[in-house]
C-alpha cells in the first residue's frame, strides 16, 4: 500500500506553499527572466518594410558585383553591335547637306541646335542670316525654332557639327535675282560702297557692282553711299558670283513712263531760294517755287519740308538733259488750297489733273483746226475739188 501510495504520490504530488514543490510550467505567473526576454524580442522584431528593403539592397549589391566581374553577362549585343547600329541609323553628315533641327539655346556668338545626332550642332552667328546681325535673335531665330539647316563644317576639338542659314538665304536670293532679270523689273538698292569704277548697292541680299557709265548722275561714290537707286539687272552670274546692275536703265524706263500732265508721287529732297526738289521714283524734278502755288509763297520752307511726300504734276520732261519741272499749282481745287489746306490738294490731285489734261486736249484740238484752217490747201484737196 505504501508504494502504491508513493506511486500514487509522483503522478499527484501534493500542493504545497513552498515555491521549490511547484512545477515552472505549471506556475500561473511568468518569470522575471522570461518576461525579459518576451520585451527585447518583440522590440528587436523585423518588419516587413525592412526586409523588403534588405531584399532590394542583397539585389542592387548583387548587380553591382555584377558590373564589376562580368559587366556583359546577359547581354544580347556587344559594344561593337551597339556602335554598329548607331552607324546604321546615323544620318548624313557631309558637308552641304542639309538637315532639320531644333534651336534650344542661343548665346551671343549664335546658337546650339539638336539634329538628332550623337552631339549638337552650332549655328555662328555670322552663318545665321544672310545680312550682317550682332545676334541670332535680329534673325529670328530663337529657342524652340525649328528649321533646315546646311552643314558647313565640323569643330575637330569636339567633333560637333557647324551649321548655316546664310547659304541657304544665298541660293534663294541668286534664284530670286534671275528671276527678276527675267522679268525685267526695277528693283531698289543701297549703296553701301564704292571704288574708282563704280558702286556696290545690296540687293535681295548679295552685293552687286553698279558702273558709273550705268549710273544716271554724275555723282561721286561719297556721294552716293546710303542713297537708294532704282536698279535694273545686267548680269546674274551665280557661279562666277557676278552681281552687275544698272541705274541708268532703270531711270530710262521710269522716264519713258512720264507723260505730260501726269500726277506722280514724291518726296522733298532739299529745298532753294528758287523751288524744291523732289524725288519721283529715283528721278529729282524741280518744283519751282512760282508753280507751288497760286497765291505768293515769299518762304518755301512755310509750305514744304525735306521728307515730306505730296503729289505733283508733269509740266515738262527733257529726257537729254534729265530735267523735269513740276507743278502743284495745277492741283489745286481753289487759288492758294497748297498754303492754306496742302491735304486737300493731295487728295484732288487726281482729279484737277484729269481738269487739267482734258483743258489741254481742248486747247490742242483748238490749235490744230486753227492750223488746218490756215494753212495753205494741200494737194489733196485740189485733187478733191476737180472732181
Amino acid at each position: 500500500m505504501a508504494a502504491v501510495a508513493q506511486f500514487s504520490g509522483l503522478r499527484c504530488p501534493p500542493l504545497s506553499s513552498s515555491r521549490l514543490s511547484k512545477p515552472a510550467f505549471c506556475s500561473s505567473k511568468p518569470s522575471p527572466a522570461r518576461t525579459s526576454f518576451s520585451v527585447a524580442a518583440a522590440a528587436y522584431a523585423i518588419t516587413p518594410a525592412q526586409k523588403e528593403r534588405q531584399k532590394l539592397k542583397d539585389l542592387f549589391e548583387e548587380a553591382a558585383d555584377r558590373c564589376r566581374t562580368a559587366p556583359m553577362e546577359g547581354v544580347s549585343f556587344t559594344v561593337e553591335d551597339f556602335h554598329a547600329a548607331l552607324d546604321k541609323y546615323d544620318f548624313d553628315s557631309e558637308i552641304g547637306t542639309k538637315v532639320k533641327g531644333t534651336v534650344f539655346m542661343t548665346d551671343v556668338n549664335g546658337a546650339l541646335v539638336d539634329i538628332t545626332a550623337k552631339s549638337s550642332a552650332y549655328l555662328p552667328v555670322q552663318e545665321a542670316c544672310i545680312h550682317r546681325i550682332k545676334h541670332v535673335a535680329e534673325a529670328g531665330i530663337y529657342p524652340g525654332l525649328v528649321e533646315e539647316f546646311v552643314i558647313v563644317g565640323e569643330n575637330m576639338a569636339d567633333d560637333s557639327l557647324i551649321l548655316s542659314l546664310r547659304s541657304i538665304q544665298y541660293d534663294l536670293a541668286w534664284e530670286r535675282c534671275r528671276q527678276l532679270q527675267a522679268e525685267d523689273v526695277i528693283v531698289k538698292g543701297k549703296v553701301v560702297g564704292g571704288n574708282k569704277g563704280g558702286v556696290v548697292a545690296i540687293v535681295e541680299g548679295l552685293r552687286g557692282f553698279i558702273p558709273f557709265s550705268q549710273i544716271s548722275t554724275k555723282s561721286t561714290a561719297e556721294e552716293l553711299i546710303d542713297k537708294e537707286l532704282p536698279l535694273k539687272f545686267v548680269e546674274v552670274d551665280e557661279d562666277q558670283s557676278r552681281l552687275v546692275l544698272s541705274n541708268r536703265k532703270a531711270m530710262a524706263d521710269n522716264q519713258a513712263q512720264l507723260g505730260i500732265g501726269s500726277v506722280v508721287l514724291g518726296t522733298v529732297q532739299s529745298l532753294k531760294p528758287y523751288g524744291a526738289f523732289i524725288d519721283i521714283g529715283g528721278i529729282n524734278g524741280l518744283l519751282h517755287v512760282s508753280q507751288i502755288s497760286h497765291d505768293r509763297v515769299s518762304d518755301i520752307s512755310t509750305v514744304l519740308q525735306p521728307g515730306d511726300s505730296l503729289k505733283v504734276m508733269i509740266l515738262s520732261h527733257d529726257r537729254e538733259r534729265g530735267r523735269v519741272s513740276l507743278s502743284t499749282k495745277k492741283l489745286e481745287p481753289t487759288p492758294g488750297d497748297m498754303i492754306r489746306n496742302p491735304k486737300l490738294v493731295f487728295e484732288k490731285a487726281d482729279d484737277m489733273a484729269q481738269m487739267f489734261r482734258q483743258r489741254i486736249a481742248q486747247a490742242e484740238a483748238m490749235a490744230r483746226a486753227d492750223m488746218l484752217r490756215f494753212q495753205p490747201e494741200s494737194g489733196l484737196t485740189s485733187i478733191l475739188r476737180g472732181f
